[in-house]
């Protein structure tokens, strides 16, 4: 079976046959996408972790049509209606449509006309009308009159019905249909008559129409949302005449009396039968196609802030804005660890100012702190200020933090478990801090879907967008490396072959015998075994360890031929690693093997070129205009700088220091035509934004970058 699917994979996606069949055992096998990409390029032909992660979702789309498969041609056994032919038809297609057609004449069904009719004895009309030879049809009908017909026309209705049927389940019918709706069908929305107050936000939607094919997929899922939530009404349908026109010239021969009921019957069965549930099934395919949309949206979003740049390990002082219940101060050291926490009252109604100067200046002396961070909510601006008017006896770089998700880390059960004897707001500062130090490491304990980046997180397949957001996570922390003497659980739980009991049982093994110094130590992790080793090993990272090389992306199972080109050169590991021209003189192609190749080799030196780098960007320092702390501080034509905050399809939001995020519509991103917003901007990036509108009312801002960015 496995070969089966090597060479349909292959055929779809364009690739060798080798490297698909190498990629299926490996995951067979256990291994991670991750490590199939990093470590056993050999076997995949250096594939990336976006095509490997292709192969694994149509193979796994490929099992589940398989069993569907099984569970079809199981039904159709246990009926006795299994021929050779259908079973053969049914083995050859992995078209979960075409599967479904061929099974629908066959599907165990309610009690329908059709049936209804079939239970009465008309079914031999039915094949005669179908047939389309007949010229008398009342005078063949009269026949079938008896006990349970009544008349002749209860007679052709019956038989019209069956044949309705029959044009519904017919595959090269549903095939006209499907042709029809995917050229023509139009989607419209209508306001639900006496929600106008209660449906305001969906306006733009109370009296829409346009082609199924060209709606975008944030128009679809809004609509969707509208109607889930009793606003609207959404129909997805093609002109009716046009479609039955077409089922006409398939389904109706000839001119005679048959002819006519068959053209009744196909005209019946399009409006009653085929155009539910084709609509239906349309709607379920442009929801799945708008999903996926919205999902790698989202999955795009989130890479980019899960590798959004990080202070790194230096000592912090975060700041939780707030108003009368103040701001909440804590001290965290370069580790991450919370040392002090207090209140502090710089705004109204208190106004304590001065007091509150003197507690951050006292802080920060006696922390030696090296940066604060300031989340970006309620009394953000205001807070930032405050901070940036105060005079350090040493360099303070002075951050606004997105605060998006700290409250719902701060209350969830791993801030309870890492805080238990502090209450959500002073959890809530720590997380602040924490993700200016490391957003990877403090963003992996929060829910994705609460980090405030993405369009229509909530209206898309949960299943699926949980999936896709695991996967990415699993990258980025995989991509970056993990310490593994400081890593908190969550961080070690997305680890290449770990997961959550694996890293407690790090955690644990930390905390009861120290800090590991070889990644051998590892092995003595209760239950992590051989396998979890091989996959988790070259992503964890010992500063500092006995074994340069346990500081790196290279794997300890390559750790011998290192030894081997040092050995060669006549020198140490270390000073492999720390003379760049020893590691010139290394002649790459001396130690290609059976298994070993030149990518696996050239991935060796760019390594030892740069042990324990993080290869995330610097962090940059960013202030807002000043003076411009609410909407009402905004005005048309105005050039501010701004943050990006999240990217849609329609285009980017923008951050520029008051309540409200601004959009710039993708029309305005640039003076060139822009099909991706991702083309132009990135999350967090520092740009430079025109006031185009303001409407305070709605709390809307629209900006524009054109022309100033280049």
């Amino acid at each position: 079976m496995q070969n089966l699917f090597v060479d349909l994979i292959s055929k779809e996606l364009s690739l060798v046959s080798r490297s698909v069949s190498n990629v299926l055992s490996l995951l067979d096998e256990g291994a991670t996408i991750p490590f199939i990409s990093r470590y056993r390029k050999e076997m995949t032909g250096s594939l990336d972790e976006v095509v490997i992660g292709s192969i694994k979702e149509r193979y796994e789309k490929l099992q589940e049509i398989e069993k569907r498969k099984e569970a079809i041609l199981k039904s159709m056994e246990d009926q006795d209606v299994l021929s050779d032919e259908l079973k053969k038809k049914i083995q050859a297609t992995y078209n979960l449509t075409e599967l479904e057609d061929i099974y629908l004449p066959y599907k165990p069904k309610r009690k329908t006309r059709a049936v209804m009719a079939r239970d009465k004895g008309l079914e031999p009309l039915a094949k005669i009308i179908m047939k389309q030879f007949e010229r008398d049809v009342e005078g063949r009908a009269s026949s079938f009159v008896n006990d349970e017909v009544a008349d002749v026309e209860e007679a052709l209705q019956g038989a019209r019905d069956i044949v309705a049927e029959w044009v519904n389940e017919h595959r090269v019918g549903r095939e006209i249909v499907r042709s029809v709706f995917e050229k023509e069908a139009i989607i419209s929305s209508k306001l639900v008559k006496g929600k106008e107050e209660e449906a305001a936000k969906y306006s733009d939607y109370f009296d829409w129409s346009e082609p199924l094919r060209k709606c975008p997929s944030h128009r679809y899922l809004a609509m969707r949302r509208g109607e889930k939530e009793g606003f609207l009404k959404l129909n997805i349908s093609p002109d009716v005449d046009n479609a039955v026109s077409r089922l006409d010239r398939y389904f109706v021969k000839g001119n005679t009396s048959a002819s006519d009921q068959v053209a009744e019957a196909v005209e019946d069965a399009y409006k009653r039968l085929l155009s539910t549930s084709i609509e239906t099934e349309f709607s379920n395919l442009f929801k799945e196609k708008s999903d996926t949309e919205a999902i790698r949206v989202f999955t795009d979003n989130l890479r980019q802030l899960l590798l959004a740049s990080p202070l790194g390990q230096k000592r912090v002082l975060a700041l939780d804005p707030g108003y009368r219940s103040g701001c909440k101060v804590v001290c965290l050291d370069q580790y991450g660890s919370l040392v002090e926490n207090c209140n502090i009252y710089p705004h109204q109604p208190q106004n304590e100012y001065q007091k509150s100067s003197e507690t951050i200046m006292r802080l920060v002396e006696k922390h030696k702190i090296e940066a604060i961070a300031i989340g970006n909510g309620t009394a953000s601006r205001e807070t930032e200020s405050f901070a940036r008017g105060l005079k350090f006896n040493h360099e303070v770089q002075i951050f606004v933090v997105s605060e998006d998700g700290a409250s719902v880390y701060s209350a969830g059960k791993a801030a309870r478990e890492e805080f238990p004897d502090y209450d959500v707001t002073v959890r809530g500062a720590v997380s602040i801090g924490r993700r200016l130090m490391d957003p990877l490491a403090e963003l992996v304990k929060i829910d994705p879907k609460s980090i405030g980046v993405g369009q229509y997180q909530h209206d898309v397949d949960q299943g699926q967008l949980k999936k896709s957001l695991d996967v990415v996570v699993e990258s980025c922390v995989n991509s970056v490396g993990v310490n593994l003497n400081t890593a908190s659980k969550h961080l070690l739980t997305y680890v290449s072959g770990l997961g959550p009991q694996l890293a407690q049982n790090i955690v644990d093994y930390r905390s009861e015998h120290g800090a590991f110094d070889s990644r051998d130590k590892l092995k003595k992790v209760p239950r992590l075994g051989a396998r979890a080793y091989e996959q988790s090993a070259g992503f964890l990272r010992i500063a500092d360890a006995k074994n340069p090389l346990d500081n790196t992306a290279v794997h300890p199972e390559a750790y011998k031929i290192v030894k081997s080109m040092a050995s060669d050169l006549g020198c140490k590991v270390i000073d492999l690693v720390n003379d760049k021209n020893l590691r010139q003189k290394v002649d790459l192609n001396r130690y290609v093997s059976g298994k070993v190749g030149l990518p696996t080799l050239n991935d060796i030196m760019s390594e030892l070129d740069k042990p324990g780098r993080d290869p995330r960007e610097s962090i940059k320092t960013f202030e807002f205009a000043e003076g411009i702390y609410s909407i009402e501080d905004l005005y048309e034509g105005m050039e501010l700088p701004g943050l990006v905050t999240n990217i849609t399809n329609f285009g980017a939001f923008v951050d520029v220091g008051v309540k409200q995020d601004g959009l710039v519509h993708i029309s305005q991103l640039a003076n060139q035509y822009v099909s991706d917003p991702n083309q132009i901007v990135k999350l967090q990036q520092h740009v430079k934004v025109r006031v185009t509108q303001v409407d305070t009312q709605r709390k809307r801002i629209a900006l524009s970058m054109k022309g100033l960015n280049d």
